[in-house]
């Protein structure tokens, strides 16, 4: 692969995720479901993890993480490190013990938002900010709503991967 194409294919998976980001937060966040604004980036990690592989999954989450970092005043550089682990996990995953299709998105996805919510529960939890319970409820609703939108956001960055140049033959 030449270092155009290379450029040309993680360019347009940036792109692919600004949209999902975009939609996370100017449109779901206006809108929640159930009481519940769904997080997608997770899902975004894991699905080019799931397409692309170990390295691919995390080098993207490393920049997702850097983007949430920027965004969201709640994230810390923890979070920088936690979807770039996520993305070589779920990647991990996917070349060697799952299918690298749909249903393997879907578990990878599922563990990503696990993940995440299990350092969020954690720290509010050791801050003595909330109560384990209600800590629970609320993440394993966060993860049912969020897991619907995992269709749309794997069949975005399944188009990309089907389109964006492969390997260059001369």
């Amino acid at each position: 692969m030449t270092r155009h194409d290379f450029l040309i294919k993680w360019g347009v998976y940036t792109l692919a995720l600004l949209l999902v980001w975009v939609l996370e937060v100017y449109v779901l966040a206006r809108f929640p479901l159930f009481g519940i604004r769904p997080v997608l980036l997770p899902l975004a990690a894991a699905a080019v993890a799931v397409l692309e592989g170990a390295s691919g999954g995390a080098g993207f989450g490393l920049g997702i993480g850097l983007l949430s970092c920027a965004v969201y005043p709640d994230a810390n550089g923890g979070f920088v490190l936690l979807f770039a682990l996520s993305g070589l996990a779920a990647g991990l995953l996917a070349q060697y013990v799952l299918r690298q299709d749909f249903l393997g998105c879907l578990l990878c996805s599922a563990l990503s938002l696990a993940a995440l919510d299990a350092v969020r529960i954690l720290s509010r939890f050791f801050l003595r900010e909330e109560a384990l319970d209600a800590l629970l409820c609320l993440a394993g609703r966060e993860i049912g709503i969020s897991l619907l939108f995992t269709p749309l956001v794997y069949l975005l960055f399944l188009w990309v991967f089907r389109r964006v140049p492969k390997r260059t033959h001369f």
